[in-house]
C-alpha cells in the first residue's frame, strides 16, 4: 500500500521538462500544485478547492451557488490560471468566461459560421465553449434555451453547429456560477441539465480570521502573489485521470454501498425522484480522486460518507414539506455506511 512519505515526495516535480505521469507519486504531485496555488489566491475555501481539484481530475464538471461576492469568480479564474496549455490548438485556450444574460444566444456560447466576402467562402468562428476550463458565469440568468446548448458539450465534448460536430478537448471542464433562486431574474436550471453536473456546492460566508486575511492580503493578491509557484500542464492533468482510474483500488464492497444507497433514496417517502445510475456511474472516479486527495490508494467509506451530499443533493426531488436534502442523505445512507464499514474491519 502506498504511504504518505511516497505521495509528498511528488511535491516537487518540474515543468522543465514536464515528466509523465505514471504513478500515484506523480498524480499527488499534480494534486499538490493546483492545491498550492489556488489556496494562495483564494482564502477560507480550502473546502471548495478540494472538491474542485476532485470534480476536475474525475472528468466531471462542477456548479457553485452563493450570492455576489463570494468569490466563485476568483476561483474559477485562479484554476484557470494554474493549467499551462502544453499541446496549443488554434480554436481552444486555456480559459474562457461566459457571462450569462437573458438576451444570450446559443451561438454566442457555441460559436457561429461567418462568411467572408473577400474569399467568398464561410469560415467558423469558436466560441467561448472551446476552452480547456470554462467559467459559466451567473449560469442561471439567461433563458433555457441558452441552458440546453451547453448539455451536448458537457455531456459528450463536442457540440453541433450548422449540422457539423466538432470535437472539445479531452480536458474540457465546466465551472458554473448560480445565485440563489430567490434573485431577480434567474431561471431554474433543468433536471437533465443539473445532472450533468458532478458536484453543487453552496459557498457559505468564510470564518472571520479567513475575512481578516483577505482583506490585509488584498494588495499582495491583486500584485500577483503566488505566480511563482509551480503550475500543471493540460497533458499532467490528462495523465493523472488515467493514472487514478487504473491505481485507486475499488473494492466491491464499496459499488454495493452506493447501489444500496441508491434504493433507499428511491424507497424513501421523502424523496420524489431518487438516485439514477448515471449518479452511481459519476461516482466511482470522484471517490477515487477523493482517495489520491487524501493520500490514499483506495476508496474507504469515509469517501462515500463526504461525497454523497455533495453529487446526490441536485439530484434528488423531496416532496413538499421534507427537511433539508443534506439531512435526507445522511439517513439514507446511514445503514449502508454501517454495512461497507464492518466489511471492510471483516477485511
Amino acid at each position: 500500500m502506498t504511504t504518505e512519505s511516497d505521495f509528498i515526495q511528488s511535491e516537487h516535480i518540474t515543468h522543465t521538462p514536464a515528466p509523465p505521469i505514471t504513478d500515484l507519486n506523480g498524480a499527488y504531485g499534480v494534486v499538490q500544485r493546483m492545491r498550492n496555488r489556488l489556496q494562495m489566491a483564494v482564502r477560507g475555501r480550502d473546502e471548495v478547492i478540494e472538491l474542485m481539484i476532485v470534480a476536475l481530475l474525475s472528468d466531471g464538471h462542477m456548479l457553485l451557488e452563493d450570492y455576489p461576492g463570494s468569490g466563485k469568480t476568483t476561483l474559477a479564474k485562479s484554476l484557470g490560471d494554474c493549467i499551462i496549455d502544453d499541446k496549443p490548438d488554434d480554436d481552444i485556450v486555456t480559459f474562457r468566461r461566459i457571462q450569462f444574460t437573458p438576451d444570450l444566444l446559443p451561438s454566442d456560447v457555441t460559436g457561429t459560421t461567418i462568411f467572408d466576402p473577400n474569399t467568398n467562402r464561410f469560415f467558423f468562428r469558436a466560441g467561448p465553449i472551446f476552452a480547456h476550463v470554462v467559467l459559466a458565469d451567473e449560469i442561471n440568468r439567461t433563458s433555457p434555451k441558452v441552458q440546453s446548448a451547453m448539455l451536448e458539450a458537457m455531456a459528450e465534448k463536442q457540440t453541433t453547429i450548422d449540422n457539423r460536430t466538432r470535437r472539445l478537448d479531452d480536458l474540457f471542464f465546466v465551472i458554473a456560477t448560480q445565485n440563489p433562486l430567490d434573485l431577480a431574474g434567474t431561471f431554474p436550471l433543468p433536471s437533465a441539465q443539473l445532472d450533468r453536473f458532478l458536484f453543487k456546492v453552496k459557498m457559505k460566508h468564510i470564518q472571520r480570521e479567513a475575512e481578516l486575511e483577505i482583506l490585509a492580503s488584498a494588495r499582495a493578491r491583486k500584485a500577483g502573489a503566488g505566480s511563482d509557484l509551480p503550475r500543471v500542464t493540460r497533458t499532467e492533468v490528462i495523465d493523472a485521470r488515467g493514472v487514478i482510474e487504473s491505481t485507486i483500488h475499488v473494492a466491491p464492497e464499496v459499488r454495493e454501498c452506493l447501489v444500496d444507497l441508491a434504493n433507499a433514496t428511491r424507497a424513501d417517502q421523502r424523496i420524489l425522484q431518487g438516485a439514477s445510475t448515471r449518479s452511481l456511474v459519476l461516482m466511482i472516479p470522484a471517490l477515487q480522486a477523493r482517495a489520491l486527495t487524501r493520500v490514499r490508494d483506495y476508496v474507504s467509506a469515509e469517501d462515500v460518507e463526504y461525497l454523497a451530499p455533495y453529487i446526490f443533493g441536485h439530484r434528488l426531488e423531496l416532496a413538499p414539506g421534507t427537511d433539508s436534502v443534506e439531512t435526507v442523505i445522511r439517513e439514507c445512507m446511514a445503514r449502508p455506511l454501517e454495512r461497507l464499514a464492518r466489511a471492510s474491519l471483516r477485511r
